[in-house]
């Protein structure tokens, strides 16, 4: 759960605007947006996708400053109230609705903010995927830098040593026996250079940027879409 991944991060006061309200347009409006939208992905060359915590709501997992996020709630002393792990969570009709449109040709890029694992879980693809701050199901040797997918979700955060060694065999044929560590970043972390590079790369190629259940207030992250508008 969202809530549960927070409180393994350190302390951190600046964490945005909160409480943001939501609109909701009228169903006319709503359809001419839509209808406005798709012409411009079957227009666009390279469509680039950038998602965070919104599209996991009806998942049941928490945002992060919308009107019961975590951070919103935190500032009133409280705590969602969620009966959805990570490991219990499935994908929404938003996560399976991207897969189809990357198969369908229509997008070519995503990158997300999220740590919940849902694309993982939804099978997109992970060489059309940067996840820019972790995935609480991958693990990732500190010797070959291997990734591994884990069948529960991590119960550390921060790049933590997770109690687990690497299976796999080096060019000498002898066991890695490197350590695994979770990929969840720290409010400090770096972004990890291969997803960071290729969410550069592409956002600077789209001609169309798509903003799915992020408000862009962490930094780089939210300023990659500028970078097609820059283009």
């Amino acid at each position: 759960m969202s809530c549960n991944y927070a409180d393994g991060l350190s302390k951190y006061e600046n964490k945005g605007v909160c409480g943001l309200k939501e609109i909701h347009d009228d169903p006319v409006l709503l359809n001419e947006k839509i209808n406005e939208l798709a012409n411009m992905i079957k227009e666009a060359k390279h469509v680039v996708v950038h998602t965070g915590a919104g599209i996991s709501t009806s998942a049941g997992i928490p945002d992060f400053r919308g009107p019961k996020g975590v951070w919103t709630l935190e500032k009133q002393g409280t705590k969602p109230n969620i009966n959805v792990s990570f490991n219990e969570a499935k994908p929404t009709v938003t996560h399976m609705a991207l897969v189809a449109l990357l198969n369908n040709g229509f997008i070519h890029f995503l990158i997300s903010q999220n740590v919940d694992g849902l694309h993982l879980k939804s099978n997109f693809p992970p060489d059309k995927l940067a996840e820019l701050h972790g995935n609480m199901f991958l693990d990732k040797c500190n010797h070959c830098e291997r990734l591994f997918i884990r069948k529960d979700a991590t119960s550390t955060v921060g790049q933590k040593h997770t109690g687990h060694y690497c299976p796999l065999p080096k060019a000498n044929g002898r066991r890695c026996r490197g350590k695994l560590y979770d990929t969840i970043l720290d409010w400090e972390d770096e972004l990890p250079v291969r997803d960071l590079n290729l969410a550069e790369m592409h956002s600077r190629e789209a001609d169309l940027s798509i903003c799915l259940g992020t408000t862009l207030q962490i930094i780089p992250s939210g300023n990659l879409p500028l970078l097609t508008k820059k283009s």
